[in-house]
């Protein structure tokens, strides 16, 4: 008897696993870093987008873990780019979108499947974000045109929110498909998962953080060691893709101007900064100012509508 059910359990397990995806996206990430994710979802179908294209962390990963699918972009479209194409590759009932440097175990994936059965309104189920101490992190809460993103969530229960981080979400994948929830890919790097998770509400549906499942997540921690590199790509990226959110919902204007107004004073002070060999606070004004340009020239007319 107990053998049986032994085996009932372990065939019971075997046919959820195989009922999940999880889609991680690299870029230049360390083996160590992705190998702690790795380890702790093995039993799970799982597809890698590198958007780095590095050939050589593919063998070493594919010499440790079995990958269904392993995509080499030679060209870093950004993680919008690269989650969808993970997406429309998966196959299984359940579709789990996981950030590289977030580690969530397999019982807890089984919380959220569980959950977001159970919850027929939800679109996208998230687990309850703590760092490597336990402590509790942002995973949830409003919207960014509402609140900064810095208020922690401490849950009772489960809970409904206006926004989720996509280093963590759990959705059905037909469904998320055929309805066309699709990751902006105007979005290099940030504010995708803001604009998906205000769509799914304008939708009348659910996201819903859950209080049993539990991940570990770095928050914003770029794995590039260059630092002017990882200045310009955070200060660009995020500056660009907040253009293009607050675009999105017709409240861009306001950003717009009061740049314009800091403009020539920024534009002083980045020479200033150049004569003094400032390097790093030179990329850092550079990339706005870039930034900046570049969303004018893509999305609005000179009288500041929308092309």
């Amino acid at each position: 008897m107990k053998i049986n059910n032994k085996l009932n359990q372990e065939m019971s397990d075997k046919t959820f696993s195989n009922s999940v995806t999880i889609i991680i996206v690299l870029y230049k990430e360390s083996y160590d870093l992705i190998h702690n994710t790795l380890k702790k979802i093995e039993n799970f179908k799982k597809i890698i987008i590198d958007n780095d294209g590095n050939n050589i962390l593919k063998k070493k990963i594919l010499s440790r873990f079995k990958i269904d699918k392993y995509i080499l972009n030679k060209k870093n479209n950004g993680f919008s780019s690269g989650y969808n194409q993970g997406i429309k590759l998966s196959q299984t009932e359940f579709t789990l979108v996981l950030g590289p440097d977030c580690i969530i175990m397999e019982q807890d994936v089984k919380i959220l499947v569980a959950k977001l059965l159970k919850y027929n309104n939800a679109l996208i189920v998230s687990p309850t974000s703590y760092d490597e101490k336990n402590n509790l992190t942002y995973a949830g809460g409003p919207l960014p045109e509402y609140a900064e993103k810095n208020e922690i969530l401490d849950l009772k229960g489960d809970t409904c929110v206006d926004n989720t981080l996509g280093a963590c979400m759990l959705f059905k994948t037909k469904e998320f498909i055929e309805k066309k929830f699709f990751f902006d890919e105007n979005f290099f790097l940030y504010f995708s998962d803001d604009d998906l998770c205000r769509r799914i509400k304008n939708k009348n549906r659910s996201i819903i953080q859950i209080f049993d499942a539990k991940c570990i997540h770095q928050h914003g921690n770029l794995k590039i060691k260059n630092i002017y590199s990882k200045m310009f790509i955070r200060e660009y990226n995020y500056f660009f893709d907040k253009l293009y959110y607050y675009l999105k919902i017709e409240k861009h204007q306001n950003l717009v101007i009061s740049f314009q107004k800091k403009l020539p004073n920024l534009i002083l002070k980045l020479f200033l900064k150049l004569i003094a060999f400032q390097i790093l606070d030179v990329v850092k004004i550079f990339s706005k100012i870039l930034a900046y340009y570049n969303f004018k020239r893509k999305f609005l007319r000179r009288d500041g509508r929308v092309v």
